[in-house]
């Protein structure tokens, strides 16, 4: 699986085109999808992008953890599935950001890209930072930390 890292700010050129990050790229490099996966957040103004084996992980877990055909399968295989978005790279690296997801978004004319870990998320860069304050805030005043994993596997 890819691993996102870091933050970059680039400009959306008039046609909606957006350069994603060379180490972004770079991570999603030898998957069956030449491009990314894109869907908006459930939680903030953002759009929540990955590539395709990140959405097959989703497919799984869906399979795994609700019953097929149950409320909670129907609920979450809608809300994913049919708002996500194919975005092929073009030769530059740019992927074409769909309108409807940019507006959800509230992203202009230019758009950060964060990374989450095994995704990433497209933020209008004023709303991006004020998230990260926020953030960072939360998890010193309530001591957010993780556990060490021992050498046998087990936390």
């Amino acid at each position: 699986m890819a691993l996102f890292i870091d933050t970059f700010v680039n400009k959306i050129d008039r046609k909606g085109r957006v350069s994603v990050p060379a180490s972004f790229r770079a991570a999603l490099s030898g998957q069956a999808f030449h491009g990314i996966v894109a869907l908006p957040s459930f939680k903030y103004k953002a759009v929540q992008c990955a590539g395709i084996d990140w959405m097959e992980g989703i497919k799984a877990r869906l399979s795994t953890n609700s019953d097929l055909f149950s409320e909670e399968h129907d609920d979450l295989t809608m809300a994913l599935f049919s708002s996500a978005k194919q975005l092929a790279f073009d030769g530059e690296g740019r992927v074409q950001l769909p309108e409807d997801l940019a507006k959800e978004a509230h992203i202009g004319e230019v758009a950060a890209f964060v990374g989450r870990g095994e995704h990433f998320e497209i933020w209008e860069p004023q709303a991006l930072e004020r998230y990260k304050i926020e953030a960072r805030k939360r998890a010193l005043e309530k001591g957010r930390t993780l556990r060490n994993a021992r050498a046998d596997g087990q936390s």
